[in-house]
């Protein structure tokens, strides 16, 4: 039942980020609304929007299923860490552009000017991310837990940042400073939808799981 949830929840997530927070790019960027199709022409949109959606599924089934399967400890420490560091590695590029963005403008020093840059600039915060993320967790039989809480945390923080840069460059009317900053609000927004769906299958696992212990209510 829990695994057609995740598959549910996933689904119903993919959905929004590309029908919904896909073209909000593109708003957010001031492009008209006629323009928001040809941004699907991206792959690097769609990297994003990859990176996102595998996310919440790992994210999901490692909680969902991990009983089933049987994994070593290892290797469920491994996926959490490097899943949570990819999530961790769009946060922080999110939220060091739209600085960036907000103090330099177009001339911004640490934006990539390529999309095979932008692409290398993530893999470097991911390989970061998931050394901290090693570090930290891999004697805790919480991590998944942990992360998901930090997710959520850091999403509110980097929205907290990219939401005052982008009013401030959109102010400006420079031409690609809002598209960074955009980029900082629809990935804060994503991550922070996703955390949702994870946590709230936890919630429902540990309420099943404490119904089948003995001596609680309802055996």
């Amino acid at each position: 039942m829990m695994r057609r949830w995740g598959i549910v929840i996933t689904v119903f997530y993919a959905v929004i980020v590309v029908a919904l927070l896909g073209p909000g790019l593109a708003l957010f960027a001031g492009h008209p609304l006629q323009d928001v199709t040809s941004l699907y022409t991206s792959w690097v949109l769609w990297v994003w929007v990859v990176l996102l959606v595998a996310g919440e599924a790992l994210l999901l089934f490692l909680s969902v299923d991990t009983s089933r399967r049987r994994l070593r400890p290892r290797q469920h420490i491994l996926l959490s860490v490097l899943t949570g560091g990819v999530l961790f590695a769009l946060l922080s590029a999110g939220a060091i552009w739209s600085i960036d963005a907000a103090l330099f403008g177009d001339d911004s020093r640490l934006v990539p000017s390529s999309d095979w840059g932008s692409v290398a600039a993530w893999g470097g915060l991911w390989a970061l991310w998931g050394w901290v993320f090693w570090v930290y967790l891999k004697k805790r039989s919480d991590g998944l837990h942990k992360i998901l809480s930090w997710l959520l945390r850091g999403s509110v923080l980097e929205l907290l940042v990219a939401v005052p840069c982008h009013v401030l460059v959109r102010q400006r009317e420079e031409c690609s400073a809002p598209i960074v900053s955009g980029f900082g609000i629809v990935t804060g927004i994503a991550i922070m939808l996703l955390s949702f769906g994870p946590g709230v299958l936890f919630l429902y696992r540990r309420r099943l799981e404490s119904y089948r212990k003995p001596g609680t209510p309802g055996d």
